[in-house]
C-alpha cells in the first residue's frame, strides 16, 4: 500500500486503512469499507485512480516475513506488533534479558515448560502447524490465566480474538475465522455437540465462513484454541480416549506485582528472538506434533474420570457423607440402597436413569466388592426428607464396604 494513500479497492469495494487508538497509547491498523462518493468528496473523482486495487482478500500467516499484498490479492492476516531482537545472538545472553517471561511460563506449564516454549515457538515460526487445545483452568482466583492471554495478545495482536462461550455456539464466525488464537474465556461446554465441533475444527485446514447476510464460504482455517475456566472438574465433556487436549492446572500466584504484564510486554522481542533461536526440545510425531503422552497431565485424566466415571464419583460423595455421620467403620448395602441415597443426597431427577445394575457393575467390577452368598439380615442406611440419614433393619444379599475404602476412594476422587 502506498503511505500517503490509505485507501484501496479490492474487487469492486473500496476501504480505507485506518490507524485505531489503543489505551496503551499504541495503535493498530484496521480496513474500514468506505464509500466511493466519500473518496471523490474528500479528495475529487480523480483521485479514485491513485487508489491501489486487487483483486480480492485472502489470509497467509507469516510473522518472520509478511507480506501485506500476496500475488495481486490483500492479506487479511496483521503484522505481529513485535519483531525478533535483532542484537543479541547469544542464548545464554537472551535468558538473563526474559527472567519474567521464562518465569512466567515456568508457572503457566510446570513441568513441561519444555514443551510450552515449544508450542509459543510453533506458533511464531510454523502459524499454521495443527495444535492440541490448550485449556487452563484453577478453582482459585489470581492464578495468571487472564494475564496469559493478555500476553498471547500482546504478542501476536490483531491475529488473536476473545470469543464468549456461548458465541462460540453460534453458527456466525466472520470475527474469529481467520485468527491465529482463538481465547475463550470462563468456559462451561455443557453439550457434547459443542466439543464435537471444538475437536473438528484443532484438527481441520478448512471451513466455512459465515456471516451475516451473506453465502457460505469456504477458507483456510489455522486457528488454535486456548481454553480458561474456573470449572476444573467438569467444564467440557470429553472422553477417556480423547487426545487433542493439553489440560493445565495453574496454581495461584503467590505474590502480586501490578507491573508483571508490562515487563512482560517489554521483554516480547528478545523473547522471539529467544524462541527463534532455541532448538525444539520435542520432535513432531503427530499432525498435533505432541503425542497424548507428552500433553497428558492430572488435570487431563481428573476431568476424564469426572466425564466418565459421574455415577461413581456420585457414590463416592454420598457414601463419604454417610460415614462422616455415623460412627460404624464399615456398612452393609445392596445396590437398590445406594441408588436411592444419591438420588436423594443430589435432589436431582437428572440421573433417574442410571438403574440398580449400574450401582452394581461399579460393586463388583470398579471396587472389586463380593456380595453376600445368601440373603441375610443387615442394617440399612437411607436418607429421610430432611436429608439425614437414617437406619432399619432389612434382608438381602448385601455389600460390606468401608469407611477406609471409600476415604482413599474418595481422596483420589478429589486430587
Amino acid at each position: 500500500m502506498q503511505e500517503k494513500i490509505p485507501y484501496l479497492r479490492i474487487g469492486t469495494v473500496y476501504y480505507k486503512l485506518i490507524e485505531k487508538p489503543l489505551i496503551s497509547g499504541d495503535k493498530n491498523a484496521v480496513l474500514s469499507r468506505w464509500s466511493r462518493e466519500t473518496i471523490i468528496h474528500d479528495h475529487q473523482k480523480n483521485f479514485l485512480s491513485q487508489i491501489p486495487k486487487y483483486d480480492g482478500f485472502c489470509c497467509i500467516p507469516n510473522h518472520l516475513h509478511f507480506q501485506q499484498i500476496v500475488d495481486g490479492f490483500c492479506n487479511i492476516y496483521n503484522e505481529i506488533p513485535f519483531q525478533p531482537s535483532s542484537e543479541i545472538e547469544d542464548l545464554e545472553k537472551l535468558n538473563l534479558l526474559i527472567p519474567n517471561s521464562l518465569e512466567f511460563m515456568q508457572h503457566i506449564f510446570g513441568n513441561q515448560i519444555e514443551l510450552g516454549l515449544d508450542y509459543l515457538k510453533i506458533l511464531f515460526e510454523f502459524p499454521t502447524q495443527i495444535l492440541p487445545i490448550l485449556c487452563l483452568v484453577s478453582k482459585e482466583r489470581a492464578t495468571g490465566k487472564s494475564t496469559f492471554l493478555k500476553w498471547l495478545k500482546e504478542i501476536f495482536g490483531m491475529n488473536m480474538s476473545y470469543i464468549k462461550g456461548d458465541s462460540f455456539g453460534s453458527q456466525f464466525n466472520s470475527d474469529w475465522i481467520a485468527m491465529l488464537i482463538v481465547a475463550i474465556d470462563e468456559v462451561f461446554f455443557d453439550r457434547k455437540e459443542i466439543t464435537e465441533r471444538l475437536k473438528y475444527l484443532s484438527t481441520t485446514n478448512k471451513d466455512k465462513l459465515e456471516n451475516k447476510g451473506k453465502d457460505r464460504e469456504e477458507v483456510d482455517f489455522f486457528a488454535k484454541f486456548v481454553l480458561c475456566s474456573n470449572n476444573e472438574e467438569n467444564f467440557i465433556q470429553i472422553d477417556e480416549s480423547e487426545i487433542r487436549f493439553w489440560i493445565l492446572k495453574i496454581r495461584p500466584i503467590q505474590s502480586e506485582n501490578t507491573e508483571f504484564l508490562k515487563q512482560l510486554i517489554e521483554e516480547i522481542p528478545f523473547f522471539l528472538k529467544f524462541l527463534l533461536i532455541r532448538k525444539f526440545h520435542s520432535e513432531k510425531k503427530t499432525r498435533m506434533w505432541f503425542s497424548p503422552e507428552e500433553i497428558k497431565t492430572d488435570a487431563l485424566q481428573k476431568l476424564v474420570w469426572k466425564n466418565n466415571n459421574k455415577l461413581e464419583g456420585m457414590m463416592l460423595e454420598t457414601l463419604y457423607e454417610l460415614f462422616e455421620s455415623i460412627t460404624e467403620e464399615e456398612i452393609q448395602v445392596v445396590p437398590q440402597d445406594v441408588l436411592s441415597m444419591v438420588n436423594k443426597f443430589f435432589k436431582t431427577s437428572n440421573y433417574s436413569h442410571y438403574t440398580r445394575n449400574d450401582i452394581r457393575k461399579i460393586l463388583k467390577d470398579s471396587w472389586e466388592l463380593i456380595p453376600q452368598s445368601n440373603s441375610l439380615h443387615y442394617i440399612k442406611h437411607s436418607i429421610d426428607y430432611s436429608d439425614q440419614f437414617y437406619q432399619e433393619n432389612k434382608t438381602g444379599r448385601y455389600f460390606t464396604i468401608s469407611k477406609t475404602f471409600i476415604s482413599k476412594k474418595f481422596d483420589e476422587m478429589m486430587r
